[in-house]
């Protein structure tokens, strides 16, 4: 699939021009740049056979009917907004190698048992109104009518927005499938991890997208003068956050888990000072819950431990938690089966960060494709993917597919 990936390449660098901000990839949802890349893959995806519509939550849809024309689908899917200054890759890659295998399948005049739908979702980053995976829960069927009224930055609600998209509001609700129709849904995404590079893999599957808690701690102390209060009297709410930190660090590695303190903010906020409140954000994700609940226990304590030591008082509240989502077995064993064929070795790993598979899992059984790049990295303009790997990855979903028509004990 050599000259389809070089397509997917192209195509991934066309979008790249879609953005809100010159000199920088930044494309958010419901924007007239949504539109225009919602054009612009709509006539890839005619090009390759399909049926093109825009749903009720504005995600494109790509459908190649199968051989006998019924309901039963097997769903490609990813997303195609993006963060600020984004990479061109992320989200895009799997819509984009969708499309080139159903233009594989339609240059053969090839139709399955079942139909192929390639669907880029217009939001799931959640950067424009602060609540992510809006289109793939829409097509879940779990979408919050709540949702409708939350604004973005400059006072515009998500339910405006969508008229001036030319969406219902009203009618969002029809964008949710059946699942006695979906048989399965397969997404391919950059891994925005250095694992397979490590290991000199050009894919992975994924065994499950890690459960995320994130909490806010407010660390209090006693504010003095810099210069006065004497280093053993003190009630330094930085020091202990400091120390806090490295625990958060120190458990996480024991654990196996990962945990982030990304937010820290320190009041008064002054050179002469002595801090005497700190607040910080905690993020643990972790592919089994147990053992992200088994931290988070143990950070508890270890705070509990050095404010105590430190004669300090603190405060916690959970503003994020979502349980781990894995993905189908037997999918993941068709994706073994497929990589194994083509002559790799097969690596399984969690992905640490949400994708749409997420939500879609509440309706059909998933699976993932990892692909390599360069140096880990994503959510960045220095995003890089191989053209080699992209065909290898094309390849594969291709055999899942093939798979998955072959064997309908497979399907359910």
């Amino acid at each position: 699939m050599t000259d389809f990936s070089r397509t997917v390449m192209e195509r991934c660098d066309a979008l790249a021009f879609h953005t809100e901000t010159p000199g920088m990839i930044t494309r958010t949802y419901l924007t007239p740049q949504h539109a225009e890349a919602n054009r612009m893959v709509a006539g890839w995806m005619r090009e390759a056979g399909m049926t093109v519509t825009i749903d009720a939550a504005g995600s494109v849809v790509g459908r190649y009917d199968g051989a006998d024309g019924g309901a039963a689908t097997v769903i490609i899917g990813s997303h195609l907004d993006s963060v600020r200054n984004a990479g061109r890759y992320d989200g895009i890659l799997g819509v984009l190698i969708g499309i080139a295998v159903v233009d594989r399948l339609n240059r053969t005049e090839r139709r399955l048992p079942f139909a192929v739908e390639v669907v880029g979702f217009g939001e799931e980053e959640g950067v424009r109104f602060g609540t992510s995976l809006i289109g793939s829960r829409a097509l879940a069927g779990s979408f919050d009518p709540e949702w409708l009224t939350i604004r973005d930055e400059a006072g515009i609600s998500l339910a405006d927005a969508m008229r001036t998209f030319g969406l219902d509001p009203e009618h969002v609700g029809q964008a949710a499938r059946k699942g006695s129709d979906v048989i399965a849904y397969l997404e391919a995404h950059i891994e925005q991890g250095p694992v397979l590079e490590s290991l000199g893999l050009p894919v992975g599957i994924v065994s499950a997208i890690c459960g995320a808690t994130r909490r806010r701690f407010r660390v209090s102390g006693t504010a003095g003068h810099a210069g006065t209060v004497p280093m053993g009297q003190r009630r330094d709410a930085l020091a202990g956050a400091a120390e806090m930190v490295l625990a958060v660090e120190r458990i996480a590695t024991e654990q196996g888990v990962v945990g982030t303190v990304g937010r820290l903010s320190v009041l008064p906020d002054a050179v002469n000072v002595i801090p005497g409140d700190v607040t910080f954000t905690l993020d643990v994700r972790a592919e089994q819950d147990s053992a992200r609940q088994q931290a988070l226990v143990a950070i508890e304590r270890a705070v509990t431990h050095i404010a105590e030591q430190r004669h300090l008082s603190w405060t916690v509240e959970t503003f994020h938690e979502s349980p781990s989502v894995h993905c189908a077995a037997p999918l993941r064993s068709v994706m073994a089966d497929a990589i194994t064929d083509a002559g790799l070795a097969v690596h399984t790993l969690p992905s640490g960060a949400g994708h749409d598979a997420m939500a879609i899992a509440e309706l059909a059984p998933m699976a993932m494709l990892f692909v390599r790049c360069a140096g880990g990295i994503s959510h960045n303009p220095a995003e890089s993917v191989l053209a080699e790997d992209v065909a290898i990855a094309s390849r594969v979903m291709a055999d899942v597919l093939e798979r998955l028509a072959t064997n309908p004990k497979i399907r359910r």
